[in-house]
C-alpha cells in the first residue's frame, strides 16, 4: 500500500504500519464528515491507537450520541467515494497559527504553542478539510474500505480535569472488510462477556453512586474472591513465602522517603491525624520495607519472601472508572523479596516460574516485556545498568522470549511485565517483577554478611494477579462467567421438577454440602425448562441436578453438565467426581 509522508514523497508502507496508517487516515476522514454535518465542530486530538482511532471534538452546545453514528458513517463513505487526494504541506509557526485561527481551530492553535521552537509543523488536506498532522496518510480517501464507529465518551482537553470536557468519538478501521467483520464479532463477544453485566446477573459485585470507584463484593463474589486468595496463599506457602499485613494509613514522611510522594501525590488520599499529615497507602512496598527494617538480619536469613494481600487506594478520574478494571481501591497481591546479590538471578527465576504456573492454571497465554529506565527515575547509572542486566540474565537463563519496552520501568527500577491473552484474544498487563536498588538505600536496609560486614539487600517487588479486583474482572470475561468448578460460587444447583421431589432435593443437597461442595436448591414453583435455562445462562453453574419423582423413587440423580448432556449417577459417585475436580483445580 502506498502512503504519503509529510515531506511530500509517496512510498510503500511497511507491513507492520499499514493498520496504523489506515486508522489515522480514518480519523481525518471522520473529522471531515463531522465538520460537514456540524460546521461548529472544533477538533483537538485525533490519533490512531492500538485498538482503533478517535477524535476529541468540541461541539459547543451540541451533543453527539451513538444514534448519530449512521449519519456520520454515511458521510464518511461519501468522502471515500469522492476519492479525494491527500496532500501535505509545511508552514512556519506564525503562518501555521494564522491558518488555524482563520479556520477557527483554537485547540490546534494551543497545540502549536506547546510544540518545541524548532518543531516542523506539517498539515494534511483532503478536499476542503485541513488537519495539522505528522502523518503518514493514505494517498486517496478511496483507499479506506473498512471502518465503523464504535463509541462515544467524554475526555478532558490534554487529559487535565481542569480543562473543558470534550466529546471523544471512537472508531475502528482495517485494510479489508473480512478483518473488520472478525473484529466486530470479537467486540460483540466481548459485549456478551462484559464483567459488569455478568457481575450483576451472578450477584458477584456492585457499584454505587455513593462510592464511585469503590466496589462492593456480594456473597457470591466473596466466595470467588476468597477461593482465589486461598489458592494464592497455598502456592505462596509452597514457594517459601511468609504473609504479612501492613497499615492502611501511614505518615506522609514515609512516602517522601520512599520516593512515592513525588511520583504519586496527585493520586493519593490523605488525612490529618494529631496535626500531622497521613496518607492512605497507594501501594504496599514501604510497609514491607518497615517490616524488614524492624529487626537485624543475617545473610543466612535471606532471601526473605514477604507476601501481602494489601488494600490500596488511588484516586482515578471519575470518567476513567470502569467496573472492576479501573477502581479507586483494590487489593494487590504483593510480595517483596529481600535478597543477597548472589541470590538475585535464582529469585527472579523463581518468581517468573510462579507467575507462569498461575497463568497456566487459568489457561492464559502471555508474552513478556522488559521495561527499562524511565526519564523520572531515581538512582545511579551503575545501579540501573546492574538492575537491567540482572533481569536480562534471568530471562536468558529461562530461555524466555521478551520484548524491550524502553523507558517504561518503575521510577525505582526496571521490570518484567507479563501481558496475558484471554479466550477471545485480548491482552491484559497483570503480573510484574520489579528490581529495586533504591528503596533499600533510601531506608538504609542492611544485613550482616558472613564476615560480619554490613551489606545492603536487593529488593524485588512482584505481583501475580496485580489488582485482585481487576483480575477477577478479567476472569469473569475470560470464562464468560462459566468458572471452573473450583472457582464457581455455586458448584451444583439442584432443580426439583415439582413439589413432589422437593424433599428429596433437599436430602441430596445435605449430602453434597456435607462433602464440602457448594450447592443450592431452586425451590421456586417454576417450570423445569425455565429453571434449567436460568441455571445455564444466569447462574452459569458447572452442574445441575434435575430431580423428579423417578430419581426420588430410585434414590439416584440426573446430572447435567455444561455440555448439556444428562447422565444418571449416584450421589456418592457424583460427589467423588466433583471433589476431585475441586482438589486438582481442574
Amino acid at each position: 500500500m502506498k502512503v504519503l509522508y509529510n515531506d511530500g514523497h509517496v512510498d510503500e508502507c511497511p507491513a507492520d504500519e499499514v493498520t496504523h496508517v489506515i486508522r489515522h487516515s480514518a480519523a481525518h476522514i471522520m473529522a471531515q464528515a463531522i465538520k460537514r454535518l456540524y460546521p461548529e465542530a472544533d477538533f483537538a486530538y485525533g490519533p490512531a491507537t492500538d485498538n482503533g482511532f478517535y477524535y476529541d471534538v468540541d461541539l459547543g452546545e451540541k451533543k453527539i450520541s451513538e444514534d448519530d453514528f449512521p449519519a456520520i458513517e454515511a458521510e464518511m463513505k461519501k468522502i471515500c467515494k469522492e476519492n479525494l487526494k491527500f496532500t501535505t504541506f509545511e508552514l512556519p509557526r506564525e503562518e501555521a497559527v494564522a491558518l488555524m485561527q482563520e479556520r477557527g481551530e483554537k485547540y490546534k492553535v494551543e497545540h502549536i504553542g506547546d510544540l518545541a521552537e524548532d518543531a516542523r509543523i506539517t498539515f494534511y488536506q483532503q478536499g476542503e478539510y485541513i488537519d495539522m498532522c505528522v502523518g503518514p496518510h493514505l494517498t486517496y480517501t478511496k483507499a479506506l474500505k473498512a471502518f465503523k464507529l464504535t463509541g462515544v465518551s467524554g475526555a478532558y482537553w490534554k487529559g487535565d480535569k481542569n480543562n473543558k470536557m470534550l466529546t471523544r468519538i471512537n472508531g475502528i478501521a482495517f485494510a479489508t472488510k473480512d478483518e473488520l467483520d472478525e473484529h466486530l464479532h470479537l467486540l460483540e463477544e466481548a459485549k456478551k462477556r462484559d464483567h459488569r453485566k455478568i457481575g450483576r446477573e451472578m450477584d458477584l459485585f456492585m457499584m454505587r453512586d455513593e462510592a464511585p470507584g469503590f466496589p462492593f463484593f456480594l456473597p457470591n463474589g466473596m466466595i470467588l474472591k476468597n477461593t482465589l486468595l486461598d489458592y494464592w496463599r497455598e502456592i505462596h506457602h509452597k514457594a517459601g513465602y511468609v504473609e504479612i499485613s501492613t497499615p492502611l494509613i501511614m505518615n506522609k514522611q514515609l512516602w517522601k522517603t520512599s520516593g512515592h510522594w513525588d511520583h504519586y501525590k496527585d493520586n493519593m488520599y490523605s488525612t490529618v491525624i494529631d496535626d500531622e499529615e497521613y496518607c492512605i497507602k497507594p501501594m504496599n512496598c514501604p510497609g514491607g520495607v518497615l517490616v524488614y527494617a524492624s529487626k537485624p538480619h543475617s545473610y543466612r536469613e535471606l532471601p526473605i519472601r514477604a507476601g501481602e494481600i494489601g488494600l490500596v487506594h488511588r484516586h482515578e478520574l471519575r470518567g476513567a472508572l470502569h467496573g472492576l478494571f479501573r477502581v479507586r481501591c483494590f487489593n494487590q497481591d504483593d510480595a517483596h523479596l529481600f535478597v543477597r546479590p548472589d541470590q538475585l538471578t535464582d529469585e527472579i527465576i523463581g518468581v517468573v516460574n510462579l507467575i507462569d504456573s498461575v497463568y497456566q492454571k487459568f489457561g492464559f497465554k502471555y508474552h513478556v516485556e522488559l521495561s527499562t529506565r524511565p526519564e523520572d527515575s531515581m538512582g545511579s547509572d551503575e545501579d540501573w545498568a546492574a538492575a537491567e542486566a540482572g533481569l536480562k540474565t534471568a530471562l536468558d537463563q529461562l530461555g524466555m522470549e521478551y520484548e524491550v519496552n524502553e523507558g517504561d520501568g518503575a521510577f525505582y527500577g526496571p521490570k518484567i511485565d507479563f501481558h496475558l491473552q484471554d479466550s477471545i484474544g485480548r491482552t491484559w498487563q497483570c503480573g510484574t517483577v520489579q528490581l529495586d536498588f533504591q528503596m533499600p538505600q533510601n531506608f538504609n536496609l542492611e544485613y550482616t554478611d558472613h564476615d560480619g560486614s554490613k551489606k545492603r539487600p536487593v529488593m524485588l517487588h512482584r505481583v501475580c494477579f496485580g489488582s485482585v479486583e481487576r483480575f477477577i474482572g478479567i476472569l469473569i470475561e475470560h470464562y464468560a462467567g462459566k468458572f471452573p468448578v473450583w472457582l464457581a460460587p455455586t458448584q451444583v444447583k439442584i432443580l426439583p421438577v415439582s413439589e413432589k421431589s422437593r424433599d428429596y432435593a433437599h436430602k441430596v443437597a445435605e449430602q453434597i454440602e456435607a462433602a464440602g461442595i457448594r450447592v443450592t436448591v431452586d425451590n421456586r414453583d417454576e417450570k423445569i425448562g425455565y429453571k434449567i435455562r436460568e441455571a445455564r445462562s444466569i447462574d452459569r453453574v458447572p452442574y445441575m441436578l434435575i430431580l423428579g419423582e423417578k430419581e426420588a423413587a430410585e434414590g439416584n440423580i440426573s446430572v447435567r453438565d455444561r455440555s448439556n448432556e444428562t447422565v444418571p449417577s449416584t450421589v456418592e459417585d457424583f460427589c467423588a467426581k466433583v471433589k476431585e475436580e475441586i482438589r486438582t483445580r481442574a
